[in-house]
This record gives C-alpha cells, sequence and structure tokens, in this order.
C-alpha cells in the first residue's frame, strides 16, 4: 500500500514536472510579419508588424531603423511572463499587431540605405532562459529630395483645343514625369534624344480649357518625391461654332436598326421608341465609345514616326468642323446637344482614305457611333483616328507610311451620309486637326524645338 502511494505521489510530482519542461522548453518560435509599403522610405511611411507566439506567449519586440552607427529604435515593448504553473495564465500574451511611423528625415539620417531590424522573443526557457529568438533586417532605402527638372523649351503658345510640345531634363532615373495640363496628365517620353535624361511631352488642352489653364511639367520617384517646374506658356482662347442638326423620322428608321444594344427592351413600348433609342446612343453610348476609343493611344512608343504636316482626304469639302458645339432637334424642338470632336470630310462615295501620316495601326475594328475605326499611333502618344469607314484595309500592328491606303469612306456608325470623321488625338484629348494640316505651325511649335534642343543636349 505505502509503494503504491509512493508511486502515485511520484507520479504526480514527475508529471506536471515534465510537462512544465516540455512546455517551458518549447522550441517553435515568434511568428513575425512585417509589411513594409515600399523598399523607399517615403515622407508618411508606416510599416506594419504583426507578432504571434502560441506556446509560452511573448516576452519583447523591438523594431529599430540602423545606418552606418547611428541606430533609432522605433518600438521597444516588453510583456509580462506567464506563470509556470497555469498554461492558461491572464498575463500571457500570444499575439499584437504594430502599425510604426518611420520618419527617417528626425533621425538624422542621410539619403541612401539603412536597415529595418526586426527582433522578437518569447518566454521559453531554450537558450538559458533567453528564449526563441526571431531576428529579421530589412534593407530600406532613404530618399526625401525631389526629382530636379529643367525644362530645355522656350516659348510654348498654345489654342484652346490645341496641341503644344515641351522638352526637359530630368535628373533622376526611373522616375514618372510628364505636363499636368488642369487635372490632365500627359507622360513624358524618353528616346527622342541620344541622352536618356532627356523626355519630351505631347500635351493638349481640351475644347473647354483656355486661359488661366494651369500648365507645368511633373516628376515623381520611386520614394514619392515630387517635384513641379513651371514654363512660359500663352494660351490663346478660341470660340467654335454652334451647328443644328435636325432630326428626321427617317434618319431614325434608317439608322436606329444599327445598333444592336442590350437596352432595346427599354426602348420599345415608348411613345417613339426610334427617338428614345437615339438619345440613348447620342448620351450614353457616345460617351462609352469615346473613352474607349481615347484609351488606344496610350499604346504608343517612344519614337517620332511621322515627318512633315499632316495629309487630308484628298479633294474632300469640309462638312462640319472641330468642336462644333452640335445642337440636335426632332420636329423643331431641341432634344439633345453634344460636341463634335472631329473634321468631317466629303468627296466621293467610297473614297479611298489614306494614313494622314507614317505610323502603326494601334485600333482597326468597329466602334459604335463611330463604326468601323481606324487609329494611327505616331510615336509619343500622338494619333490619328478614322471613322465610319465601308471598309478598313489594315490590321492591328500593320505599319504604315504617309499615303498608304487603309480602308473607305462610308456612313458606319452614326453617320448620316458618305463621309470621314477625321481627328487628331494627343495621350487621352481630341486636338483640333487643322493645326497637324499646317507646315508653318509644326515647325514653328514641334520640329524647330525638336532641333533647338539637339543642338544643346550635344
Amino acid at each position: 500500500m505505502k509503494k503504491l502511494v509512493l508511486i502515485i505521489v511520484f507520479l504526480a510530482i514527475l508529471i506536471p514536472l515534465v510537462w512544465i519542461l516540455f512546455y517551458k522548453y518549447e522550441g517553435a518560435g515568434p511568428k513575425v510579419e512585417v509589411t513594409l509599403p515600399s523598399l523607399y522610405l517615403k515622407k508618411s511611411y508606416e510599416m506594419s508588424l504583426k507578432v504571434d507566439d502560441k506556446g509560452t506567449g511573448l516576452r519583447k519586440v523591438m523594431v529599430s531603423i540602423m545606418q552606418n552607427d547611428n541606430e533609432k529604435v522605433l518600438l521597444e515593448k516588453e510583456y509580462p511572463p506567464s506563470s509556470v504553473i497555469s498554461f492558461f495564465s491572464d498575463k500571457r500574451v500570444n499575439e499584437d499587431s504594430f502599425v510604426i511611423p518611420v520618419e527617417s528625415r528626425k533621425y538624422g539620417m542621410d539619403e541612401g540605405e539603412a536597415l529595418i531590424r526586426v527582433m522578437v522573443t518569447d518566454y521559453s526557457w531554450k537558450g538559458w532562459d533567453s528564449g526563441n529568438i526571431f531576428y529579421e533586417e530589412n534593407k530600406v532605402v532613404i530618399d526625401t529630395k525631389p526629382p530636379k527638372i529643367k525644362v530645355l523649351t522656350r516659348n510654348h503658345n498654345i489654342e484652346r483645343g490645341g496641341s503644344g510640345l515641351v522638352i526637359y531634363r530630368l535628373f533622376e532615373e526611373n522616375a514618372k514625369s510628364g505636363v499636368m495640363v488642369g487635372d490632365n496628365f500627359f507622360p513624358g517620353h524618353s528616346g527622342l534624344f541620344e541622352n536618356k535624361d532627356v523626355y519630351a511631352a505631347f500635351f493638349a488642352l481640351d475644347h473647354y480649357q483656355g486661359p488661366g489653364t494651369q500648365i507645368f511639367v511633373t516628376a515623381r520617384d520611386l520614394a514619392g518625391n515630387e517635384a513641379k517646374r513651371g514654363f512660359h506658356h500663352y494660351i490663346r482662347d478660341k470660340n467654335f461654332k454652334t451647328d443644328i442638326l435636325n432630326i428626321s423620322d427617317r434618319f431614325l428608321e434608317f439608322k436606329m436598326p444599327d445598333f444592336d444594344l442590350d437596352e432595346i427592351e427599354g426602348f420599345v413600348g415608348s411613345q417613339n421608341p426610334l427617338l428614345k433609342k437615339f438619345l440613348y446612343i447620342n448620351d450614353k453610348l457616345r460617351e462609352k465609345n469615346i473613352t474607349r476609343v481615347l484609351d488606344f493611344p496610350k499604346d504608343t512608343v517612344g519614337e517620332i514616326l511621322w515627318e512633315g504636316r499632316f495629309g487630308r482626304l484628298a479633294g474632300a469639302a469640309t462638312r462640319s468642323s472641330w468642336a462644333d458645339r452640335r445642337i440636335y432637334k426632332y420636329k423643331g424642338k431641341e432634344i439633345d446637344r453634344a460636341i463634335h470632336l472631329g473634321i468631317d470630310l466629303a468627296s466621293t462615295a467610297n473614297a479611298k482614305i489614306k494614313a494622314a501620316n507614317g505610323g502603326r495601326v494601334i485600333m482597326a475594328e468597329n466602334e459604335g457611333i463611330f463604326g468601323n475605326t481606324v487609329i494611327i499611333d505616331h510615336g509619343f502618344g500622338l494619333a490619328s483616328l478614322y471613322s465610319h469607314l465601308n471598309e478598313i484595309t489594315v490590321n492591328k500592328g500593320d505599319e504604315l507610311s504617309k499615303g498608304d491606303v487603309i480602308g473607305s469612306t462610308g456612313l458606319t456608325g452614326l453617320a448620316g451620309g458618305d463621309h470621314l470623321h477625321f481627328s487628331m488625338i494627343v495621350h487621352n484629348t481630341f486636338v483640333n486637326p487643322v493645326e497637324w494640316w499646317d507646315t508653318a505651325w509644326i515647325k514653328n511649335n514641334i520640329t524647330s524645338k525638336i532641333e533647338s534642343v539637339k543642338l544643346m543636349v550635344k
């Protein structure tokens, strides 16, 4: 009996002791998740840290940033020890999370590389009670200086709805740069000059942007530092014509069947379903088609693919000017308004359409109100658009020379008669094509600037 009691007492002591030793000497270290938003320390930089230890619990978390011999502690937190007896101690902390601001400017650190160190320990008895240790170093770059910009071109005269070119030097690699016109960004491209630090940006004023519109070069580096540089420019105002288009029942009966819309059920049963469908097409579908068309010129190359003035449809009369303020009337009553962002040119039916200048085809398909459409990239975000084609004779990716036939005029889309709708686009903005048909304008505003800078940067 005494022997049994001794065994029971022995086991009562041994089992908890073994359990405590097993628990306290656990070898699973803390789990740590470090999230750095960027390799570069920006002005408002916050790193995230999640720590977790399911065993003996967290002992200490320490985060610091170090550059050479300069070390700054960003976070240091110690946790109360867990009870030796109870695995379920209320004092033990198994997990925690932090958002840690890193303000390198305040730490007296220089531009360049630094290390963010993270160390987390637990309450394991391993390592003579030093615990399991998690340690990690993360390389970061301190960059608080904005890029330096030098504008190389001088005179920048631009008209409401017109185009412009600015050339500038950027003194930092891998920075995103371009021209801001109001709230619209026109990207700059390297490649026009042997010096890869020299960038060129075609920019434009929309038809609603006139004198007083802010225009400046901007650059943003990988660290998020941003620089702005203004340049001398003069904006000429311009007035646009008002054009009245009378919508007849004959036109509606002729054109509306061309548009197979999912929303057709919404037009059936109305008092005038064809008119209601036209209003939808002229408003909602127009907006959708314009958005898609203006997305194509982003597919551009950093190379000028054109030379000289742009060609115009031979022997064609102008039927509608650029940026005409169109008022649509039905039976004498105004029903809608729109802006005509191209020039309508009409000659004979199915007239051959030639590429206005050298480039590469980036779109050749049907697009809603535009009908069969071709868009040619001429480099640096400059593109020409040809719409309402009866036939397209080129494919996306084709490289063209000035005068190559791309199709024939027609009346696809929302066209009421056989003609070519011709537009010029700078990045994502329709511009006045008349400028690009003018040899003197191109020389004064584009090519002379390029030649001047070539001499400057040699």
